[in-house]
């Protein structure tokens, strides 16, 4: 068995890339918080913004009535909007009542919003005053969810980056594997590393703030989501050198992305067929079932998670999908390189958002299967286009070799529910 991926004649690395700034349909930074929050077990995600913020939070997250969940928002009124009240000394208080009530917090994130970035609230300054005041118990940091100007998975990258200039100096020799994964993914990924002999691994973001890795010159880092660009260029700044792989989609995807790591650590061919051939064999199991269905259909990608890219590498070369148009936020290609090299040449490539061109061209096409939010999804579907919502590839645990076969399913369900009601209707 060859660890060895095979790269098409021409990728796509240095294709023509459609620029489009125009307007968009994204939702905004603030939704990271949802899975942030179930990552991090002693932090607490404080939105500073409206009584909107609140609403699309409470609304991502669904109702939680066991437990208490780890985020909230200070709401600003319409006298904090006019000027009328000091929205500082307001902030105080809530942050004071907050950690009063909740004494298990060790980190609290000021997330900034659209209201609080159009007053101008300095939440970095107010990150810090409230260090000071409340150190070393809990520390506070600042990171903006604002949706003016970013995509819903920058909030990640955004806390996750302001959370590098606060880590720890270390020499050690380790492997740093950066994004919030679910536990159980992590777990996965731990153990396989693990089984090549590779240690130490830490993790960013940590569950507790007594596991908050350290970084520097001996840090190799391994990004598992592709939109970490802010991040990875902090941790470069501390010293640390970016492992350039595909991302941990699918069997090919994983395998390559652990056969980079395993090669920075000096594991032989042998010790990783020996650990990675059965988790291989039931990931491409997995995939055959969906890729009867999607095998042979198009796809076309509106821009909206930053996952499109290794999404369509997976799709084209593990699931036969043929893709017509791969719209992403931003290519960084220092960081979703290797994934163009694998993706063949022949889709467009676009970065960035002109919605109402995009949706002319996805018309025009008229693909099997279109990615896309959901303020895009319910009319093109009125129109008997099959979709599949962006957001639900973030909520969903899909990394790895054990997700693979949950991954191709996400994008076969709605070609298969497409199907089924054509049928009912063909019968009626």
């Amino acid at each position: 068995m060859t660890v060895d991926t095979p790269v098409p004649a021409r990728g796509c690395r240095d294709a023509a890339v459609l620029k489009e700034r125009g307007q968009r349909e994204v939702f905004c930074g603030l939704t990271g918080i949802i899975w942030l929050h179930r990552k991090m077990q002693d932090a607490f995600f404080l939105v500073v913004g409206s009584r909107t913020c609140a609403h699309l939070l409470q609304s991502a997250a669904g109702v939680m009535i066991f437990a208490e969940p780890r985020f909230g928002t200070a709401i600003l009124e319409e006298k904090d909007l006019a000027g009328l009240a000091c929205a500082n000394e307001e902030l105080d208080r809530e942050v004071e009542r907050l950690l009063s009530r909740r004494p298990d917090i060790r980190q609290l994130f000021l997330v900034g919003s659209c209201p609080s970035e159009v007053i101008k609230l300095d939440l970095h300054r107010a990150a810090e005053r409230l260090t000071r005041k409340y150190a070393p118990h809990v520390r506070v940091i600042n990171f903006s969810g604002s949706g003016i100007e970013t995509t819903f998975t920058e909030g990640e990258d955004a806390c996750l980056a302001a959370m590098v200039p606060a880590l720890p100096d270390t020499g050690e020799r380790q492997l740093l594997m950066v994004g919030a994964l679910p536990d159980v993914v992590e777990d996965q990924a731990l153990s396989l590393l693990s089984e090549m002999g590779i240690a130490p691994v830490r993790c960013l973001p940590a569950a507790r703030t007594d596991k908050t890795p350290g970084v520097g010159e001996n840090t190799v880092v391994a990004l598992t989501q592709p939109f970490l660009n802010e991040t990875a260029a902090h941790l470069e700044r501390r010293g640390a050198r970016i492992l350039s792989a595909p991302f941990p989609f699918g069997e090919e995807g994983t395998t390559a992305w652990l056969w980079a790591v395993a090669q920075e650590f000096g594991v032989d061919a042998e010790t990783f067929t020996r650990v990675t051939e059965a988790p291989r064999a039931r990931a491409r199991k997995a995939i055959a079932a969906a890729t009867e269905t999607l095998g042979g259909k198009s796809v076309f990608f509106f821009p909206d998670s930053q996952l499109e890219i290794p999404l369509a590498r997976f799709l084209t070369r593990e699931c036969g999908m043929t893709a017509v148009e791969v719209g992403t936020p931003f290519i960084n290609k220092r960081i979703v390189g290797p994934e163009l090299d694998l993706l063949a040449e022949g889709p467009v490539i676009s970065e960035g958002q002109d919605v109402d061109r995009q949706l002319d061209r996805c018309r025009a096409a008229r693909p099997d299967l279109t990615v896309c939010g959901l303020g895009l999804a319910n009319p093109l579907e009125a129109e008997g286009m099959a979709t599949k919502w962006a957001i639900e590839l973030v909520f969903t645990p899909v990394h790895f070799y054990e997700q693979a076969g949950d991954l191709a399913g996400l994008f076969a369900r709605p070609l298969r529910r497409r199907a089924l009601l054509s049928g009912l209707e063909g019968a009626a």
